[in-house]
């Protein structure tokens, strides 16, 4: 071969360009995301009642605070119950008094029934008098009890351990039997969508979503996933409600609106690798075998490159 022919060649060569990777472009399908605000909501909201009526003496809580289950939100206290206990503590030392007595008498008359000065009947008197006595000392303690019971029920319990949304009663207040003392969100928080019932037959439990950042943020955070965890199966004013778990909504606030992007059905779309688009003077441009550099727009980005609305088709050979 002739040293000028080589020289040609070379020099081709050395100013081809060397191209990092190429790919066919094809298109496939792509969820086709929907954006919607969800609010943080407790999965279950419990209610402390008052087990028994009066007077507010002690209020422990406050919206915002922490409880655990079974500790103390309030106290009730009813003077009534004081007053009801003193009187039957009155009325079994009677009794127990009136036993003492019938036990004597019926000790009397066994002796007395013993030496012949006393007749059967009489002993049987003094027995039934004494089992009778018995039995209402039992039934007065029997009261005592519940009483006392009653006394303990003051004591307004948490149900269940989480944060306390709204206290519905100030400390000195009045309450009856039932009354809603504070409402309790569980420890467990969850997203809740509302989409147009349009869209209900594409939502189904187990599917993956993308939990943006929240609104209430100071910083900028990435999107996370989160699962569909249950779809309510009756639609209110014309929406489907869903609910959604992401971890990480213990320090939401109850209400808190989050952005979340919902798949909605399928799209057809091109995808290809970011580092085949190149920027020039605010223009998105990628280049094409046999055809060159073209300028292209960009959709979302997807799992494994990003979405091209236009200028590419299916059969172009991207290269980069």
């Amino acid at each position: 071969m002739p040293v000028a022919i080589r020289l040609a060649a070379l020099a081709a060569l050395c100013t081809a360009p060397a191209w990092a990777g190429e790919m066919t472009v094809e298109t496939r399908s792509l969820d086709d995301l929907k954006a919607v605000f969800a609010t943080v909501e407790s999965v279950d909201e419990v209610l402390a009642r008052a087990r028994i009526g009066g007077t507010v003496s002690g209020l422990l809580v406050d919206e915002g605070t922490q409880v655990k289950a079974g500790s103390r939100i309030a106290t009730i206290g009813d003077p009534k119950l004081a007053l009801a206990t003193a009187g039957l503590d009155a009325r079994l030392k009677g009794a127990e008094a009136e036993r003492d007595l019938a036990e004597i008498e019926y000790r009397r008359a066994q002796d007395l029934l013993g030496k012949g000065a006393s007749t059967k009947a009489r002993v049987d008197d003094a027995r039934t008098r004494l089992e009778v006595a018995g039995r209402t000392i039992a039934a007065l303690r029997a009261e005592k009890q519940v009483s006392a019971e009653r006394t303990g029920e003051g004591a307004v319990l948490a149900p269940g351990a989480g944060r306390v949304l709204k206290v519905h009663i100030t400390e000195g207040s009045v309450v009856l039997p039932g009354e809603t003392i504070a409402t309790i969100a569980a420890e467990t928080y969850v997203l809740r969508l509302a989409l147009p019932e349009r869209h209900a037959r594409f939502l189904k439990t187990g599917d993956r979503v993308e939990v943006g950042a929240r609104v209430l943020a100071t910083a900028e955070t990435p999107a996370r996933p989160g699962t569909v965890r249950q779809v309510y199966p009756r639609i209110e004013e014309g929406r489907v409600i869903a609910d959604v778990a992401v971890e990480g909504l213990g320090d939401y606030f109850v209400g808190e609106r989050v952005p979340v992007h919902v798949a909605t059905g399928k799209r057809p779309a091109i995808v290809i690798p970011r580092e085949a688009v190149s920027r020039r003077m605010g223009v998105d441009m990628v280049s094409v075998k046999g055809a060159g550099t073209v300028v292209v727009q960009l959709g979302a980005p997807a799992a494994d490159g990003i979405e091209v609305l236009s200028g590419l088709q299916a059969g172009d050979v991207v290269t980069w």
